[in-house]
């Protein structure tokens, strides 16, 4: 299980605002705050202590700051568990964290290194979208959209389409609103502002409720499976798995 929260800027120069990012597994956290650097809007201040971390590209090479990729914790540390509870031969915890490349653990993070030397998290490194061949953030989208007032949630999901992928955005509007052409204009003007064009969704579809696992995260890669037609894994771990429903066969995502 992984988490991360956005880092903003304090309002009072001697507050001491740290973000932190890690897991459950790991007990920690492989980015959070120290109370001797300067805390930089949007970022994670830097690695934990004992944490090899760096961000690798699809071959497993190193990338230089300023540059997005899988984030890794390159050597074992201190906290690092060693197997999954009732997993005898040990493959799941291998398919967990070291199938992508051997011997590094990988988190499943899309991370990216910034020339501070802290840290920005653009969403699981599973659930990245790829519209023309080019990788981005679902978490780049959500800051957007958060902003606009009539959004309660939202969750952005990649859709294969015509050769290609399309980003599809589903969002829980806030009761007294609707999804009119006035909405989704200004949904789509504050992602193209804010983000880029890439990040526009080609679709946006109102939902009266978003799936999450037990944790309360939601899950971006049940829905891309459920609206692409592939079956959805570790449904058990869904504390609303009825909220599939919603996405299933959906005219909107015909045409």
């Amino acid at each position: 299980m992984k988490a991360s929260i956005t880092c903003t800027r304090p309002s009072k120069k001697d507050v001491h605002l740290a973000s932190i990012s890690g897991g459950t597994d790991i007990v920690s956290c492989f980015m959070l705050g120290n109370p001797i650097s300067p805390v930089w809007r949007g970022e994670l201040q830097g690695a934990g202590l004992g944490m090899a971390v760096n961000i690798l590209n699809d071959d497993g090479q190193v990338l230089p700051e300023g540059n997005s990729g899988e984030l890794v914790c390159l050597k074992p540390f201190p906290c690092m568990p060693i197997g999954f509870w009732d997993d005898e031969d040990g493959k799941r915890y291998h398919d967990a964290y070291f199938d992508r490349f051997p011997n590094i653990w990988c988190h499943g993070d899309w991370v990216e290194k910034t020339l501070h030397g802290g840290f920005i998290i653009h969403g699981r490194s599973d659930a990245t979208l790829n519209p023309g061949g080019v990788r981005i953030g679902t978490a780049e989208i959500y800051r957007q959209v958060e902003q606009v007032e009539a959004v309660a949630e939202s969750i952005a999901v990649g859709q294969d389409w015509q050769g290609d992928v399309r980003v599809i955005l589903f969002v829980r509007l806030k009761p007294g609103f609707a999804l009119d052409e006035a909405l989704e204009k200004e949904l789509k003007t504050r992602i193209r502002m804010g983000a880029s064009p890439r990040h526009v969704p080609a679709k946006i579809i109102a939902v009266t409720d978003i799936p999450r696992t037990k944790s309360g995260k939601i899950t971006e890669l049940a829905v891309r499976d459920i609206i692409c037609g592939r079956p959805i894994r570790n449904k058990e771990a869904l504390a609303n798995p009825e909220a599939l429903d919603l996405y299933k066969d959906l005219p909107q995502l015909q045409s």
